[in-house]
């Protein structure tokens, strides 16, 4: 199994939008180094839903990864503002997956404890300037972040 990290907005989607949904695909995301961790995703990997463009932002839940390879329907969508003219269903340009609620965690890990925490080798979020929507978590560094909640 592996961790990742994926970001999302919460005025977008939240945790507690996919606590109520308990699935949904991940679409949307149109950076090719995130698409190719997307790419790499299994069926069963664990990741840290994290709050981004909020105060603060923070790790706020799990998820599991419960569908991986998927093509992103909003690539072909011309109305969806994820669209890709170059991208068809028979040569898609964008792959997700589909994930599923695990927990909210009872208290937000904010960026500050996160930098507290890690330093920038060990957890890409607390990097300064990172944009990236969805990045590794090595298995080590996932432990200590759930120790975090205790």
């Amino acid at each position: 199994m592996n961790y990742w990290l994926m970001k999302s907005e919460p005025s977008v989607y939240s945790i507690a939008d996919l606590a109520r949904d308990k699935h949904t695909i991940w679409d949307g995301v149109r950076n090719y180094q995130a698409r190719n961790f997307l790419r790499s995703m299994a069926v069963g990997d664990q990741a840290f839903f994290y709050h981004s463009n909020t105060k603060p932002p923070a790790i706020v839940g799990l998820m599991q990864i419960s569908e991986a390879n998927l093509d992103d329907p909003t690539q072909f969508d011309p109305k969806s503002k994820y669209y890709d003219a170059k991208s068809t269903p028979d040569h898609p340009r964008w792959q997700t997956v589909k994930v599923k609620f695990v927990q909210e965690f009872p208290t937000p890990i904010s960026l500050d404890v996160l930098r507290q925490s890690f330093t920038p080798e060990q957890l890409w979020v607390v990097r300064p300037g990172n944009r990236l929507s969805v990045m590794p978590v090595a298995e080590a560094v996932a432990r200590q972040i759930l120790n975090l909640l205790s």
